[in-house]
């Protein structure tokens, strides 16, 4: 079971519902580190039978059924043995992890569909900065993984990422099944996280909130989705951790929730509390400075703590 999971203490009822729901997917985490650290070249498709033009076979069959987003997946999902990917574009680097647009497609078809694909940096270039603020209250299932990341051996360094990589996945497979607006996961391999791409159907990823400018009927629809969404990850006992307009995206109208591997468990993590309060301050000041009353900010503030169940 992981390290989020081992300390679930919302309610008996959240901690039973959790467990049943997540369960499978925590039983292969010790066979996925093995694989990550074993480089087998049997494991991977042979590039030279790629398609031309195409950059490599779909990956879909190379992650396991509990390396894959929630069933039922969606209709829009390639999951065809014959599709392949072609990667389209950088979406956006960052200091842990690069994002890359990726179509993956059927050839000599009509199926395909958008991914956005989430690397995390090699170790020599990763930045993990200030990262020990949300491994409080969380472990390592493996050992020796847990004794290398904290004495940084190279080793360790692989851990970490893999760690960060498996910690967004998850957060993502449970945000998704409690309707949280956040993208489908459709699946883990190794560091890499392929989900849903938000944007257009050419390619043009939805923007940022900070980037928004908005009416007050278009601002006030967007805080109650956001309202819903925040709502329901509370219900699950977590909050964001790192929450602010820069990593809430605005799709035609729909607001989306994205960049969650530091996802905070708010009864277990020994500052829980201020990362939920901070969370709803950050958030909130846009909505402040685009016209919200402020008072909605500190009612949100009451309601995701009762709904957490902090006093």
């Amino acid at each position: 079971m992981s390290y989020d999971d081992n300390f679930q203490k919302i309610s008996k009822k959240n901690q039973r519902k959790n467990r049943n729901e997540h369960q499978a997917f925590d039983e292969a985490q010790h066979d996925y580190y093995r694989a990550f650290f074993t480089e087998d070249p049997d494991t991977f498709a042979d590039a030279a039978t790629v398609p031309e033009n195409a950059d490599r076979w779909s990956t879909w069959d190379q992650s396991t059924p509990l390396e894959r987003g929630p069933e039922p997946h969606p209709g829009w999902l390639v999951t065809e043995s014959a599709a392949v990917d072609y990667e389209l574009g950088a979406v956006k680097s960052g200091k842990e992890a690069d994002v890359v647009l990726l179509e993956r497609a059927v050839p000599d078809t009509s199926r395909r569909c958008l991914l956005a694909a989430k690397r995390y940096i090699d170790p020599d270039r990763r930045q993990f900065r200030r990262d020990h603020q949300y491994r409080d209250g969380r472990g390592h299932p493996d050992a020796r993984a847990a004794r290398a990341i904290a004495k940084r051996t190279a080793f360790g360094l692989k851990a970490h990422a893999a760690q960060w990589a498996y910690a967004e996945f998850s957060a993502l497979r449970r945000m998704w099944s409690a309707g949280v607006a956040v993208p489908y996961p459709v699946q883990i391999l190794g560091t890499e996280i392929c989900m849903e791409f938000i944007g257009t159907a050419d390619g043009d990823a939805a923007p940022r909130l900070a980037r928004m400018r908005c009416t007050a009927a278009q601002r006030d629809d967007l805080w109650e989705q956001l309202v819903e969404s925040l709502s329901a990850m509370a219900r699950t006992g977590y909050t964001h951790g790192d929450l602010s307009a820069y990593n809430v995206i605005v799709d035609d109208g729909r607001l989306v929730i994205i960049d969650l591997p530091q996802t905070i468990d708010v009864i277990v993590h020994p500052n829980g509390s201020q990362f939920l309060d901070r969370d709803v301050h950050h958030i909130g000041s846009w909505f402040v400075s685009a016209g919200l009353p402020a008072r909605h900010v500190t009612d949100l503030t009451r309601r995701l703590f009762a709904e957490t169940g902090v006093s």
